[in-house]
């Protein structure tokens, strides 16, 4: 069975104040989980809200990425305190954790994201990383989160980076799934195929004027966090598996391997992950019009001051043995490179990388 979505989504201006009375409808003691400091104030207005409804609250914050040793922490507070539901409020690996709890504990979670910089608060999916932030896999869960709250009015309130980060992670969406689902019969797959197409339109249509206008509220910035954030993940609902992950992400997972000297987004990191893959598609599958995709998201991704190359991400693939280690672990048995529909090997990985990185491309 395929989880496709959330059962409820509240979006708009005011969106959490008008779920407070269906999340009292399943819970009594629900469980706040986040991380970042720089958003404990919402998290702390959001605990008042619910206490406010008469609510019994418990909370506690993440100290790593979605990882094994904060989700056995936390799972054993949400049991002491006999928690009946989590509200997961943050980024998408708070989301991804709560969730991952929610799951694990057969309870409800109800997923808030802060910014627009994933899907996570949509999917049936969550990633688990190391302590250090390095990818480790991904898990399938068995529902979509109960209630998705998409409140523009915290969204506002993130940095313009993750907007970037968001729009460059939703666009690999079309790069990825029109790749390897290009000869899936299934109807619903290549209509979720479509949609990808007209979200990539979109947001190379509306992204720059969106990301622009951060701190405002217009028409442009409203389609584009709400693509970002919930068309990306009805995308990966509706075409499930085939409409995931290919080069791109599973580039992403690999480079994460490499403890950078920065600390780049998830969709900063995929983004890069994309110009690879058509690199890869234009030397190994004689695709022409590759070339030409480069090119026009290398501008589109200049103007939202989004990373362009690993280096740019703080790695130095030139250096111990990390472009060795990149393609080793961007082959891994369950990894989405094998989705290609074409052949590669770990050398080509390391000669489009090594090509790439040396390489100015002029625009």
């Amino acid at each position: 069975m395929q989880s496709i979505s959330p059962e409820k989504v509240f979006r708009g201006n005011g969106a959490w104040l008008r779920a407070i009375p269906e999340i009292k409808k399943f819970s009594k003691r629900p469980f706040i989980l986040g991380r970042s400091s720089s958003t404990s104030k919402y998290r702390n207005q959001i605990f008042k809200d619910l206490e406010d409804n008469n609510l019994l609250v418990f909370k506690s914050n993440l100290k790593f990425d979605c990882c094994y040793e904060d989700i056995t922490r936390i799972k054993n507070i949400i049991l002491k305190e006999n928690c009946d539901s989590v509200i997961a409020i943050g980024g998408g690996k708070v989301l991804d954790a709560g969730k991952l709890l929610a799951d694990s504990l057969s309870i409800p979670v109800v997923t808030l994201p802060l910014s627009a910089s994933t899907c996570a608060g949509w999917t049936a999916l969550s990633n688990i990383y190391s302590n250090e932030g390095q990818f480790i896999k991904d898990i399938d869960l068995k529902t979509c989160p109960k209630i998705l709250v998409f409140d523009h009015s915290f969204i506002k309130t993130a940095p313009k980076r993750t907007l970037a980060s968001g729009i460059a992670d939703a666009l690999a969406k079309w790069y990825e799934s029109s790749l390897t689902s290009s000869n899936v019969n299934d109807g619903i797959v290549q209509q979720a195929i479509q949609i990808s197409r007209v979200l990539r339109d979109q947001l190379l249509i509306d992204g720059e004027s969106a990301y622009k206008s951060q701190a405002e509220y217009n028409l442009s910035w409203s389609n584009v966090i709400e693509g970002c954030a919930l068309t990306a993940g009805l995308i990966g609902g509706l075409g499930g598996e085939k409409c995931r992950t290919a080069a791109a992400h599973a580039l992403h997972n690999a480079i994460t391997q490499i403890v950078p000297t920065n600390n780049p987004l998830h969709g900063e990191v995929v983004g890069v992950g994309i110009l690879l893959q058509l690199k890869l598609e234009e030397k190994k599958n004689n695709n022409k019009l590759a070339s030409q995709s480069i090119k026009q998201l290398l501008t589109f991704m200049k103007k939202l001051d989004l990373p362009t190359s690993i280096a740019d991400l703080g790695i130095n693939v030139f250096e111990n043995n990390n472009l060795e280690k990149i393609a080793e672990f961007t082959f891994k048995e369950d990894s989405g490179i094998h989705s290609l529909p074409f052949e590669i090997t770990q050398k080509d990985v390391i000669e489009i990388i090594a090509n790439f990185e040396k390489q100015e491309i002029k625009i």
